[in-house]
């Protein structure tokens, strides 16, 4: 696909290739690491649960399952085709500004929801339609994302568009004021400001270092008097280091196959417009290429916020009233989950650590609420449960308070709250396509306010 939209933009054959290989390398590099540390992950926080000794019934197995139940569900796959036709549609008529099929995998993040759906209703078309509302209003949330995201990971006219991980613009937007109020853009929290003040200590690798000890240690309180234990917490250093340093390399080789494309969209859009465009945030005829959230996760602030929230989660999982959700193996999916909090913030980690811990708490209980669904619907879909298991959920793809508002009021069938869902989403478009520039001038200063002012010498 990359190759396919390389030429259509008439990028070189040589560089449309690389841009491709490139994809799939960096793909496969992100692939191969997350793979080999997941298990290490899991087992840390396994061994940390175990501490406690609190159990809670649902249980957290990773995003895998519901991917394949979605391309095993009758709903799943038609809308993987139809997604894709509508995709077209919805960029060639102007309705979205992001080009959505260069990022085809994440469909599954609005095919996961359908499945669902489907599963409860067995309603054919009103899961479609879910999935396909879905698919608007993530467009719609990328789009006015876009100026930040493409501006904060330095790679022009692209943006996230995943389902699971866009819809974190929301709170970011509406609680910005709140820690504004607090005083947390005053304190200059961010990998930079880490360097400067700390210098080999503020290190990427070396804060990997560091918070793969702390992370260890928690894991392994009730041995910290063995060797065993010691060994653990050392190795578990060294490999959440290795990531911390290794991830932002395979980062930019993914990050290689979209900027020859981005180049292109902004070269064309300047021989289009002849007047000379000096701000593009005023360029209303300015686009987007959809981009994989692997190229942002091994950014600095992403990868540190994300590690961070891990063992945040897991303490506010036990502690939060109610909950019955215990996140486990997507926690290492946090630094996805983050990318639009950092970028709207400007890598500001204590906002984003905040953020993640107002939204994602309020995903937990999202999170209870469909382990019931969740469960029959990928057991029968094909996917495996774990022996021993009863109920178990993503915490990447369930624990998202506005995508389960939506899914509740399309399960609902009550035209008045599908109608509902509807109106607002025409009512943000309008907006959108109106006052754009105006939008993306103000999140603009919203992210400036978290910079750090040179120091008079």
């Amino acid at each position: 696909m990359i190759f396919i939209i390389a030429l259509f933009l008439k990028v070189k054959l040589k560089t449309a290739l690389m841009s491709a290989l490139y994809a799939g390398v960096g793909l496969t590099g992100f692939s191969w690491i997350i793979s080999e540390f997941t298990p290490v992950v899991t087992k840390i926080i396994h061994q940390m649960v175990n501490n406690v000794g609190i159990k809670l019934p649902v249980v957290d197995i990773g995003w895998q399952a519901g991917s394949l139940a979605s391309f095993n569900s009758s709903v799943g796959l038609a809308f993987f085709v139809f997604g894709l036709i509508a995709e077209f549609i919805l960029f060639a008529f102007g309705i979205t500004k992001v080009f959505m099929p260069s990022n085809l995998w994440n469909n599954f993040g609005f095919m996961i929801w359908g499945t669902l759906a489907y599963y409860t209703t067995h309603n054919f078309w009103l899961s479609m339609g879910l999935s396909f509302f879905m698919l608007l209003y993530t467009l719609e949330l990328a789009e006015i994302q876009a100026d930040r995201w493409s501006s904060y990971y330095q790679i022009k006219n692209t943006t996230v568009c995943a389902a699971q991980n866009i819809v974190q613009t929301v709170p970011t937007i509406l609680l910005d004021p709140l820690w504004n109020m607090l005083g947390f853009n005053k304190v200059h929290l961010t990998p930079k400001t880490f360097q400067r003040k700390f210098g080999v200590f503020g290190q990427p690798t070396t804060l990997g270092a560091i918070l793969g000890l702390l992370i260890g240690i928690l894991g392994n309180l009730n041995r910290l008097t063995s060797y065993h234990a010691w060994g653990q917490i050392f190795q578990f250093a060294v490999q959440l280091a290795a990531v911390m340093t290794i991830f932002p390399l395979v980062t930019d080789v993914f990050a290689k196959a979209f900027k020859p494309l981005a180049n292109s969209i902004d070269q064309q859009r300047r021989a289009a417009d002849k007047q000379s465009i000096t701000d593009p945030i005023n360029d209303r005829k300015r686009w987007f290429l959809a981009v994989d959230d692997g190229v942002g996760y091994g950014e600095s602030a992403t990868i540190i916020s994300g590690i961070i929230l891990i063992p945040i989660m897991v303490v506010i999982a036990f502690i939060l009233p109610g909950n019955r959700t215990l996140p486990v193996v997507d926690l290492i999916a946090l630094p996805f989950m983050v990318e639009s909090i950092v970028a709207i913030t400007n890598g500001n980690i204590l906002k984003v650590i905040a953020n993640g811990i107002v939204w994602f708490s309020i995903g937990l209980y999202c999170s209870s609420w469909l382990a019931q669904i969740y469960t029959g619907a990928i057991s029968h879909y094909g996917a495996a449960i774990p022996a021993g298991i009863v109920l178990v959920t993503s915490f990447n793809l369930m624990a998202r308070p506005l995508n389960a508002l939506v899914f509740a009021a399309f399960i609902s069938q009550d035209p008045i709250w599908i109608g509902l869902c509807i109106l607002v989403y025409l009512l943000l478009l309008y907006c959108l396509r109106r006052y754009r520039p105006q939008i993306w001038h103000y999140l603009k200063r919203m992210a400036d306010k978290n910079t750090v002012k040179p120091s008079k010498e």
